[in-house]
């Protein structure tokens, strides 16, 4: 029996369509699950670990309204869910689902080929209005530079 996977419907709750064409979502969590297909991987910016969720997680340590403790574990971490979104459903999630969510975003935008300058524009425009919060956090997305 062959496995099938379903992606993200384009027009769900927090999906992101990149550039490329792969889509990636982005969630508070403490806003309800969407309904549909849970993720198949999951990246948590969160300042203490995240619960199990009962599908693959990553945990990159980034307190609330912050930057990320190891911003080259974020890069390993952002790069390999980059690739995985081309046939698996890849979710993004802090708290809130803006800030540190929209930040880590704009990043994956890049990696896809978005300049950094216009990384946060092309987040606010097709994820949320008010992605990445602080301007500390954005200028980390303006000085993403991936290896």
């Amino acid at each position: 029996m062959v496995s099938v996977t379903v992606a993200w419907e384009p027009s769900g709750a927090g999906v992101l369509r990149l550039p490329s064409g792969r889509l990636v979502r982005g969630r508070g969590l403490r806003d309800a699950m969407p309904s549909g297909h849970p993720p198949q991987v999951g990246v948590y910016l969160l300042g203490s670990p995240p619960p199990e969720f009962g599908w693959e997680s990553h945990w990159v340590r980034w307190p609330d309204f912050r930057l990320p403790g190891d911003p080259p574990y974020l890069e390993k971490v952002l790069i390999e869910s980059l690739r995985r979104s081309e046939g698996e459903r890849v979710e993004v999630a802090c708290g809130g689902g803006r800030g540190r969510t929209g930040t880590a975003l704009a990043c994956l935008a890049v990696l896809d080929g978005v300049q950094p300058r216009e990384a946060v524009a092309f987040v606010r425009r097709n994820y949320h209005p008010r992605a990445v919060e602080t301007p500390w956090q954005r200028r980390f997305v303006e000085r993403f530079s991936p290896r």
